[in-house]
């Protein structure tokens, strides 16, 4: 069998990782077990744990570990783990159910064991009998936001849309390689151009201009991490972009920026000035219906000025249309969010050698990390209990204080919020000028 490599993303995810920056991405799935045989009896978090253990070991993707190799030197493969034991991955965790969230920060903090298949599944156990909750982990070497949906669908009930990820089809044979030379070496001198185009982007987009003090953290701190979730009527979100125009993710994009005002001007903050904090608009390059089909990541995405000195909030609303447009015009392959397509040109050595100061040079590329996870428009289930709630939750990077994660779940919008824990001591404030940016957005256009 051939030896599966990681992908240079992969790779690169893989090596700027540490003990105090995990790059694990996450979800938080509410469950309900009213009406659904047992409910009551006050077990059904240990019901849901036996089910993920059991349904783990039958899903290639969750049983396979990171390796280092000889040769390519610097790169590393994926190999099952011959003791693959559930027990490490599954674990039942007591807690109050109304604060779920505040038990996820501390398992955010904690990294992956890297010696073993880089997931884990904490089952969050409640006094109500009728309600528990599941954080899932994920490194992000092993999947990206879609990649990492088609493996948590794998334990449900059933698998509405995206399976687990198959193995990639081996690479070509030497032959058929040197048959096609000319073409490789056109795409390498395309790839070069465009590793250019990246970095003169970067150099025109890449000022800190107007970041506030609390979008940063102490980069040698010890990472601890706080989560907060809120839930919004996608219907209210829709009521805003009929009102207003743009797509609803340029809307909940400016939820974004207008609670970060908010929250500045809560916490007595000066008044934000500058063109704004940069978040980078991870983008998918999946294609097709299937597109969540394949492990690892295929990732790019845009670079955004978030306009927090903008008072009027249709106004923010414009602002984020326009930037969103010029982003999409270029293409997801362009401009310094694509920085991320670099990796590709980089050798597995230099991944492993510079994977260090990357992380640390994160805060220099963007200030703020605000994603979009599109679930499907089907039932989760696990047990016969349902999925109410889905908080995704994004991994920060060193020296950030805030990342910002949303999904659209059964006409809800799930913000996930995971921010560093000394840096946003006030993080439920935030989720709360969300709210509040929501209700204000939709009285201007009421």
């Amino acid at each position: 069998m051939a030896t599966e490599h990681l992908s240079p993303l992969d790779l690169a995810f893989w090596r700027m990782e540490s003990a105090d920056h995990p790059m694990h991405l996450g979800a938080l799935a509410v469950f309900r077990t009213a009406g659904q045989p047992g409910s009551g009896d006050g077990r059904a978090a240990e019901r849901a744990a036996a089910l993920l253990a059991a349904r783990c070991a039958a899903v290639p993707g969750l049983r396979r570990r990171i390796r280092d190799v000889l040769l390519p030197l610097g790169a590393a493969a994926w190999s099952p783990d011959p003791a693959f034991d559930p027990a490490r991955h599954v674990f039942l965790v007591r807690t109050d159910r109304a604060r779920v969230h505040e038990a996820a920060g501390p398992l955010m903090a904690r990294p992956l064991d890297r010696e073993l298949p880089p997931w884990e599944a904490h089952v969050l156990a409640g006094p109500d009998p009728d309600t528990f909750a599941v954080l899932f982990k994920f490194h992000h070497a092993l999947a990206d936001g879609l990649g990492a949906l088609a493996l948590a669908a794998a334990l449900f009930d059933e698998v509405p849309g995206p399976r687990a990820p198959a193995r990639p089809v081996p690479g070509q044979r030497a032959g058929s390689v040197l048959s096609r030379l000319p073409g490789v070496l056109a795409a390498r001198v395309q790839g070069v151009g465009q590793a250019l185009e990246i970095g003169a982007a970067m150099a025109r987009g890449g000022l800190p201009l107007g970041v506030p003090a609390a979008l940063t953290a102490d980069p040698t701190g010890a990472g601890t991490r706080t989560v907060a979730g809120l839930a919004l009527d996608l219907d209210e979100v829709n009521l805003i972009r009929k009102g207003a125009g743009g797509t609803v993710n340029d809307v909940l994009i400016t939820l974004v920026a207008g609670a970060l005002r908010r929250w500045l001007a809560e916490r007595g903050d000066p008044e934000p000035l500058g063109a704004g904090p940069r978040a980078l608009i991870p983008v998918s390059r999946r294609r097709g219906p299937r597109g969540a089909e394949g492990a690892g990541n295929r990732l790019s995405g845009y670079l955004l000025r978030l306009p927090l000195a903008e008072p009027d909030a249709l106004r923010r609303l414009d602002h984020v249309r326009a930037g969103m447009d010029r982003n999409k015009d270029a293409g997801p392959a362009r401009g310094a969010g694509a920085v991320a397509l670099l990796a590709d040109h980089v050798h597995p050595l230099g991944h492993r050698l510079g994977g260090p100061l990357v992380a640390q040079a994160a805060r220099l590329l963007y200030d703020i990390l605000v994603t979009s996870v599109p679930l499907p428009g089907l039932t989760f289930s696990l047990g016969g209990s349902r999925v109410h709630e889905v908080y995704p939750l994004a991994p920060l990077a060193r020296g950030q204080s805030l990342a910002v994660a949303v999904s659209t779940y059964k006409g809800t919008v799930h913000y996930g919020l995971v921010a560093d824990a000394a840096a946003v001591p006030d993080l439920a404030a935030l989720a709360g000028a969300l709210r509040a940016e929501l209700d204000a957005l939709v009285r201007e256009v009421s």
